[in-house]
């Protein structure tokens, strides 16, 4: 319903400014979807947003708020560049593998001081990873623009990770090795939070984490493993998306708004299921793709498509809340009191 709701209401805008939104539409799609180069392009920027989306679902699903996922993101990739600069003289497989890891550990050091928090004292972890990633954002910045700065670029970069590191394309398009990958640990993922027993844990624990803890889970050590395992699929995805398609490390590295608020756009599209995640990813990159082609196409703007990327925000947030605190329910009871009492 939001995907529909955002694109009626893009249709409606795209009217307005005289242009046919079916033909814009039909574009949009066509050109990132239905073409080997725009499928490719597509599935290749997808690849980052499919491992930040099911960071998001594995906590959110458990009721646990990781809001740190860009943080966590941005590190990995940071982390996996500068190693990538002391790898020179390895093998390009193990170097990657490597590089890979370190991304992975970074992330997880991130999401494990907001999960220490909240097992031993309490403390809300949004706010802990909310804030963690504005001071993650200025540490990042200080060591790009100073110890680890590429002196000989134009701009603040690190320098840019050797050619025997970095992924590989399949033939003339896009995608690398990294979306093999992302699609080995997108069934993983699938198996854990569907048919596994951490899977059935991590839904009680979303469902009513008192009584979860009343039956003999251990809640605790459960929002600590799940926030490791979030930590590290956006680690992962950092890192992969430094060796696949940044090369090095700037201050606009994950983009705007970010590849971690990106994933909470897509798990909340998939409605936190693995499978729909994946469908989300390849939906809103397709979007992101699709945006330059609508400009060359047709007479509509690009920026039609933030339009409706920002109006996916709004309804998606509006189902999160709806879903979560119940306050049209509330409302709706309200109203019904009232005409009851004026009826009586």
């Amino acid at each position: 319903m939001p995907v529909i709701l955002a694109l009626l209401i893009g249709g409606i805008i795209i009217t307005m400014i005289g242009q046919n939104p079916f033909t814009t539409y039909q574009v949009l799609f066509q050109q990132s979807l239905f073409t080997p180069q725009g499928l490719a392009y597509t599935l290749h920027g997808a690849a980052p947003l499919i491992l930040t989306g099911l960071a998001i679902a594995i906590t959110f699903k458990a009721n646990i708020f990781n809001m740190g996922v860009e943080g966590q993101f941005v590190l990995g990739g940071f982390v996996a560049g500068i190693v990538a600069l002391y790898c020179k003289s390895l093998p390009g497989p193990l170097a990657q593998f490597i590089c890979l890891v370190a991304g992975i550990i970074g992330g997880m050091l991130f999401a494990l001081v907001p999960a220490l928090l909240k097992k031993y004292f309490r403390v809300n972890e949004m706010v802990v990873t909310l804030m963690l990633n504005y001071a993650m954002a200025t540490v990042l910045e200080f060591l790009t623009t100073g110890i680890f700065r590429d002196n000989g670029s134009g701009y603040v970069t690190t320098p840019m990770i050797p050619k025997s590191v970095m992924f590989p394309r399949f033939g003339d398009t896009h995608i690398t090795f990294f979306f093999v990958i992302v699609m080995l640990v997108f069934i993983i993922m699938y198996i854990v939070m569907k048919k596994s027993v951490l899977g059935y844990e991590m839904t009680a624990i979303g469902k009513n984490p008192g009584f979860a803890e009343a039956t003999g889970m251990r809640v605790g050590n459960k929002i600590v493993t799940l926030m490791l395992i979030s930590g590290a699929l956006a680690g992962l995805g950092g890192a992969g998306y430094m060796l696949s398609d940044q090369y090095s490390y700037t201050l606009n590295f994950s983009a705007n708004p970010g590849m971690g608020w990106d994933g909470m756009l897509v798990s909340l599209l998939g409605g936190h299921n693995p499978l729909g995640v994946l469908v989300a990813a390849v939906f809103y990159s397709a979007l992101k793709n699709g945006s330059q082609d609508i400009n060359i196409f047709t007479g509509v703007p690009q920026e039609i498509i933030a339009v409706i990327q920002s109006l996916l925000v709004l309804f998606l947030s509006v189902k999160f809340i709806s879903e979560n605190t119940h306050v049209f329910d509330r409302i709706r009871s309200f109203f019904r009191k009232k005409s009851s009492v004026k009826e009586e």
